[in-house]
């Protein structure tokens, strides 16, 4: 039965259930909400039906409801919708431990996390949240759910799963979280007068975006290291203890005059925002941030900076959080051809021999023994001086304006798109062929 808005309802087996088309919602099955009432866990929470609401008690302390049964791979997801915000929309939608205690909200305590209305910040077995989403209001949907298809079990190690929120259907980001024994309950939590939720514990989630993908996007990036591509997401799974551990995507096409811009979106900031969007000479080292060696440049997200070819960054533009977009483009001359950089074999042995290497350097973070040695994929362009290419400006954006720009020259075969990533949980969404720029 259409009801419009993509709202629908299904009558079957004698039971009706709310889904949606066109956005998030499916998977319609019967659900009873008596089954398994008694074990449902909660305190300063009135339950009336599927409507939640918080009754304080004179200390005035946090209100929480804890589903009776935990997500499964066959019932991964929930939402709540907000009837009534109350004085101070405090609300929490999260996953608890069975054991939790019932004074606390989603996220404070360990093996728990949260996505909170009133603030928009995540909160992950810790009081102090982080800026994760939008602030939440009266008839908002807020959801959380794990994405059990993505799990790669260990036996005998104790799981790591990919909890994820969403915001009126549209996903706000993943995060991973630790599975106690006994599995993930969902928790709703609330802490002001007047607040008011509906539960739907029988929503389930799919993201259309990635479905209606035809492939996973993996064909556009020639090398991919601590990164993983999931449609037009890249994200970081490197461990992000030390500046050895960056996670490197290059595209597997240079910019061109037809092709001379792409963007990046801060989907997930991460812990510490150490994201970078750039140009780089093909096969450039892996476990080096776009900048950081010769032939590459790019604008860091975490401070802003501007590297070219070194580890020391210079003041350039502002710092980028999540949100953000972040673009990369080369001003090619009119005259430009692809072909123009290739030297032919007599160029090269012309070339003076104390041109090859007077401006080797190493950057900052890494000794020349290290930096030649055989884990250094960019060891022969750097030992053979191929940066003599065409001068252009490498221009940088920020949510759509011009940051600034530099003259650099393009090394032979042309300048990559490189993204690099440093800190857990960060995730960006790419596009290489942007309408503007």
């Amino acid at each position: 039965m259409e009801l419009g808005n993509g709202l629908v309802l299904q009558v079957r087996n004698g039971g009706i259930r709310r889904i949606h088309v066109g956005g998030r919602l499916r998977r319609a099955e019967p659900v009873d909400y008596e089954i398994h009432r008694d074990r449902v866990r909660s305190d300063r929470v009135n339950i009336d039906g599927d409507v939640l609401s918080y009754q304080p008690d004179h200390l005035q302390r946090v209100g929480l409801y804890i589903a009776a049964e935990a997500l499964t791979p066959d019932h991964s997801y929930f939402e709540i919708e907000i009837v009534d915000t109350g004085e101070l929309g405090t609300i929490g939608v999260g996953l608890v431990p069975k054991d939790y205690k019932l004074e606390r909200q989603p996220g404070w305590f360990s093996d728990s996390i949260g996505y909170h209305a009133d603030d928009g910040k995540l909160f992950k077995a810790n009081g102090h949240g982080r800026p994760f989403g939008p602030k939440c209001h009266n008839g908002d949907r807020m959801g959380c759910g794990i994405k059990f298809d993505e799990l790669d079990y260990e036996e005998g190690v104790r799981q790591n799963v990919p909890v994820f929120f969403t915001r009126n259907g549209k996903e706000i980001g993943t995060v991973m979280a630790p599975m106690p024994a006994g599995g993930l309950f969902p928790g709703v939590g609330m802490h002001s007068v007047g607040e008011e939720v509906k539960l739907h514990m029988d929503a389930d989630w799919v993201n259309l975006e990635e479905d209606m993908l035809i492939d996973s996007c993996e064909d556009d990036w020639a090398r991919l290291h601590d990164v993983r591509v999931n449609g037009l997401m890249l994200e970081y799974v490197g461990r992000g203890r030390s500046i050895a551990d960056v996670g490197l995507a290059q595209a597997r096409k240079p910019l061109t005059p037809t092709s001379h811009y792409f963007e990046i979106e801060i989907v997930d900031p991460g812990k510490n925002c150490y994201i970078a969007i750039g140009l780089a000479h093909r096969d450039y080292p892996k476990h080096r941030h776009p900048g950081w060696n010769k032939g590459s440049i790019a604008y860091h997200a975490d401070d802003g900076k501007i590297f070219k070819g070194s580890g020391i960054g210079d003041p350039f533009g502002p710092r980028c959080y999540k949100g953000d977009l972040m673009g990369c483009g080369i001003m090619f001359p009119r005259d430009y051809l692809a072909e123009s950089d290739v030297e032919s074999d007599d160029d090269k042995a012309e070339e003076p021999e104390r041109h090859r290497h007077e401006d080797d350097h190493v950057n900052d973070f890494y000794e020349l023994e290290e930096y030649l040695d055989s884990s250094s994929e960019d060891e022969e362009w750097y030992q053979d001086g191929k940066e003599d290419g065409v001068k252009v400006q490498i221009f940088f954006t920020r949510n759509g304006k011009t940051v600034g720009r530099r003259e650099v020259r393009i090394p032979q075969g042309g300048f990559f798109p490189t993204i690099g990533m440093l800190s857990c949980d960060e995730k960006v969404r790419v596009d290489l062929k942007p309408l503007t720029g």
